[in-house]
């Protein structure tokens, strides 16, 4: 049997069946040997009835010692019960609305049982699950896979499902990953992989079973990268990229070498005829902004035009003017393009990107649009490539033929995160902080400091300085026990800042409306803001030296730590405030560790550790695939050992095109598809 058919094609699963089974995403038979179990339960060892703990699951071999006999308690109610033996002790046995048990224990015979003995009645047990002795191991005996579930579909229905997809099919499995990369890396073959990873024989057989598929899910994924790196470096013509003095010579500041480094990346892979594509990563302040302006500026001087897109059009202002007043003596011209100019200040843009006049592009989404064209663009930069994702990505660099892309993200990323979700890009790390940069320091508090804080705060703001205040939650009433940045903004200007001027932002107003709050916060028309987490990725404000955060227990540490990064970005003092009053001992040592280190990578390193991946992306976009055997936190080994294997494949196979690699490649373009990654 093909194991692609319809899961119909096995005997007991009709239509109703499959559209529960639909539910898990389980549709073919494929999907059924693919859906592995999420935990398993050791049955193999056996106690007698004697040394049964309360509370404590186990197994255990019993005679029957009593006719079963059920009882009608109520209506919709039926209970039950049997006594059990052996040497050491008796059980009574309670089965609730089970009343085929009756027929099933035979008085005088002997069954293995699994349950839990009760805590609250001494020497009974609550529904086990049982199996004639003789004929063991279904139930008990083994190592049972525990599958996650859904309504009318049980963890032993789900098992007999995969046992007899098995049976079908599990011969018919291709083979994915090629002999050479089995022998290398000491993997056992794919039909003893899925027939392990169900039904175990031993916990160590589980563990290179386990391991077969992790490898292949990262293989796959990285064969699919590498596929996407091959194809994505396209011939250029090379730039030359030896006349930078004038640019080095305009900079009112030293380039740290972090800096430096990232920018002899850059100009090698402009120099090399090759498209480039690469992520440059650094922490908040670390100078990220002069790094693509180094990249366009070569890009200008070697004839072409560059665009540069950040989520926020006070960005995009801030951006425009700082790399104006740069670039003006150096006769390029830089245009701003957001929503909200004027039609007439569009069109003289949108002319001047046209006409060839304009030589850098800074804008939004706007630069997204259909009517906006380049003369001819040699660079994309998009600025926090978290909050555009792919598709916006490869739409702008659609806009030229074989356009350099310039990936830029102050999220630190763990360098084994940032190989899976930017795999087709090359990484440049800007490890250090320009001088003159202040270390923020960083307090964690409770609620009984409520009073010296917002003295604190009265202070600052008297000092001429400003504040941000950042609550989990927009407005009352969506949890109990959270503060709102609605009603907490409205609380500190009537009742505790009169004096003060509190601005408010949220991600619910409208885009206008946001970007007047954070303009006016940038004016200093306001004093403090309160805000919800869409300040993360915001304006730069040097004023602003204090950042408080309220719950902070409801926070990533990678997310705290880019809140954090609003403050200090001038010459004076900043602090930053965490509000939590949690008794959880592990939250709180997380966010002290917080207070320890103004390291963003150590940081996002102990969030991978704690939270998941998840924390750092939150959308498919982002290119992180649902791996359903790999575990990014435990398997970082067998991640580097797959993409090493991949990536000598890929160079060996001509893209995969021999007919060999045809169940990779299958596979290959379904990950894919799932992560909504286009592969060419």
């Amino acid at each position: 049997m093909d194991v692609f058919s319809p899961v119909t094609a096995l005997a007991g699963i009709g239509p109703q069946r499959a559209k529960q089974l639909e539910k898990l995403n389980i549709r073919t038979l494929y999907d059924l040997l693919a859906y592995f179990p999420r935990a398993y339960e050791d049955r193999t060892v056996f106690l007698p009835i004697g040394a049964l703990e309360q509370g404590t699951p186990a197994c255990f071999t019993a005679m029957v010692v009593s006719e079963p006999r059920t009882a009608h308690v109520r209506k919709g109610m039926d209970i039950t019960r049997v006594q059990v033996a052996d040497e050491t002790g008796k059980l009574t046995l309670t089965f609730f609305n089970q009343s085929y048990v009756k027929d099933s224990l035979r008085y005088g015979e002997s069954y293995r049982f699994h349950g839990t003995l009760s805590d609250s009645y001494a020497g009974q047990m609550a529904n086990p699950a049982f199996e004639p002795a003789d004929r063991a191991g279904l139930v008990t005996g083994r190592i049972l896979p525990i599958y996650a579930l859904t309504a009318g579909i049980s963890n032993s229905l789900l098992i007999k499902c995969v046992q007899n997809a098995l049976a079908a099919c599990a011969g018919a499995l291709p083979e994915i990953l090629p002999d050479s990369v089995l022998h290398q890396y000491n993997l056992c073959p794919t039909r003893m992989a899925y027939e392990t990873i169900h039904r175990p024989a031993s916990w160590e057989l589980l563990a290179e079973a386990r391991r077969r598929l992790v490898f292949e899910e990262f293989f796959i994924f990285s064969a699919g990268l590498a596929v996407m790196r091959k194809r994505s470096r396209l011939a250029a013509q090379p730039y030359a990229c030896t006349q930078m003095n004038a640019f080095y010579a305009a900079l009112p500041f030293s380039l740290t070498s972090a800096q430096q480094q990232a920018i002899d990346d850059i100009l090698s892979d402009l120099a090399s005829g090759t498209v480039m594509n690469r992520l440059v990563q650094g922490d908040v302040g670390s100078g990220k902004t002069m790094v693509a302006a180094a990249a366009a500026y070569c890009t200008v001087k070697n004839g072409h035009q560059a665009a540069f897109m950040v989520p926020t059009e006070i960005l995009a202002e801030q951006h425009a003017k700082s790399l104006s007043a740069l670039f003006a003596p150096l006769g390029i011209d830089v245009v701003l393009l957001t929503g909200s100019l004027s039609a007439a200040a569009k069109r003289e843009a949108k002319a001047k990107l046209a006409d060839g006049t304009a030589h850098l592009a800074v804008g939004t989404h706007a630069l997204l649009t259909a009517d906006v064209s380049f003369s001819d663009l040699g660079l994309v930069v998009t600025d926090e490539q978290h909050r555009f994702g792919v598709a916006q990505r490869a739409q702008l660099a659609a806009k030229a033929r074989t356009p350099h892309l310039l990936v830029m993200s102050a999220t630190p990323i763990p360098r084994t995160l940032a190989l899976i979700a930017y795999g087709d890009l090359d990484v440049s790390v800007i490890s250090e902080l320009p001088p003159g940069r202040q270390k923020i320091d960083t307090f964690l508090v409770g609620e009984d400091m409520r009073r010296r804080v917002n003295a604190f705060i009265r202070r600052e703001c008297a000092s001429g300085h400003q504040a941000y205040i950042v609550c989990p939650a927009v407005e009352d009433g969506e949890t109990d026990t959270l503060k709102s940045a609605a009603v907490w903004a409205e609380t500190l200007q009537q009742a505790v800042f009169p004096e003060l001027r509190v601005g408010l932002l949220h991600g619910r107003m409208k885009g206008a409306e946001k970007e007047a709050a954070l303009a006016a916060f940038a004016r200093h028309e306001t004093d403090i803001l309160v805000a919800t987490t869409v300040v993360e990725v915001g304006v730069d404000v040097p004023n602003a030296t204090l950042m408080v955060i309220e719950n902070a227990e409801r926070f990533g540490l990678s997310q705290l730590h880019q809140l954090r990064g609003r403050v200090g970005r001038g010459s004076a003092k900043s602090y930053c405030i965490l509000f939590s009053d949690t008794k959880n001992a592990e939250t709180r040592a997380r966010l002290k560790a917080l207070c320890a280190t103004n390291d963003g990578f150590a940081i996002a390193e102990q969030d991978l550790a704690l939270r998941g991946p998840g924390d750092f992306f939150g959308s498919r976009q982002h290119g992180l695939p649902a791996f359903k055997a790999a575990n990014l936190q435990m398997d970082l080994d067998t991640l580097r050992q797959a993409q090493q294997a991949a990536s000598v494949c890929i160079q060996n196979a001509d893209d995969l095109a021999a007919p060999e690699f045809a169940p990779l490649c299958r596979r290959i373009e379904a990950l894919f598809a799932q992560s909504d990654i286009a592969l060419n």
